[in-house]
């Protein structure tokens, strides 16, 4: 379980997860600690990997950007047994321990993009850096939590969009209502785009079709600056 500290400004996360894949289920496993200034933090994006076979889903996740091009993401997922495997209808049976993965985008992002072959989009907020810095904060605080006070997963109350909402809304009270575009995560993005918290400069559909990195991150897989390269496209 990832935990951190904060001590002046000076950020310290445990067990950042740096896994590198052959496949889903063939992989080495790397953690490590990290360490910046919060000041560091400029942005952040909102990440949306639909479901292959039922794309009105989507797992949605946090990238946090740092000064000099380092990405952080939190992924909020089930916490797995080594014999269990996700299915949502056992998601609403207390059958699995809810977890925050911190990671880097090369892991995270490669799982969805080239593991489990899912379109995977990346949009940029809207946020300031000081929201950014408040959000990683709030997100980190939570993970902090699950790591001393262990919470059920739930497919509609307590999963990956819903935690997205409570951060938001700790920040910005009331900003996100729950409605169907929030139990149906693959709209998600489509919702943010309504409350303006993605770049409205465009329509939706030219903000997604520009937003779609699925090649890009196959292409760059193994590239250094793979966290830049994602995003020139």
């Amino acid at each position: 379980m990832p935990s951190y500290e904060n001590v002046g400004g000076q950020i310290t996360i445990h067990n950042v997860r740096n896994c590198r894949y052959a496949s889903s289920d063939n992989y080495v496993i790397q953690y490590y600690e990290k360490q910046f200034n919060l000041s560091d933090v400029e942005s952040v994006d909102f990440i949306v990997a639909p479901f292959n076979d039922t794309p009105a889903v989507a797992h949605t996740m946090l990238s946090f950007g740092l000064a000099g091009g380092d990405q952080i993401v939190s992924s909020v997922e089930i916490r797995k047994e080594a014999d269990e495997e996700y299915s949502a209808w056992k998601g609403f049976l207390n059958q699995y321990e809810l977890m925050y993965v911190i990671g880097d985008e090369r892991d995270i992002i490669n799982l969805s993009s080239n593991e489990y072959k899912s379109d995977v989009y990346l949009y940029p907020t809207i946020a300031t850096p000081q929201q950014s810095q408040a959000l990683l904060i709030d997100v980190l605080e939570r993970a902090n939590q699950l790591a001393v006070k262990p919470e059920f997963y739930n497919t509609v109350t307590n999963n990956c969009t819903t935690n997205i909402v409570r951060h938001v809304n700790d920040l910005a009270p009331d900003k996100v209502h729950y409605n169907y575009k929030v139990l149906l995560t693959g709209y998600s993005d489509s919702y943010a785009y309504e409350l303006g918290l993605l770049d409205q400069s465009v329509p939706f559909e030219e903000l997604k079709k520009r937003s779609l990195i699925s090649e890009l991150a196959e292409k760059y897989e193994y590239d250094p600056d793979f966290s830049a390269k994602i995003r020139r496209r």
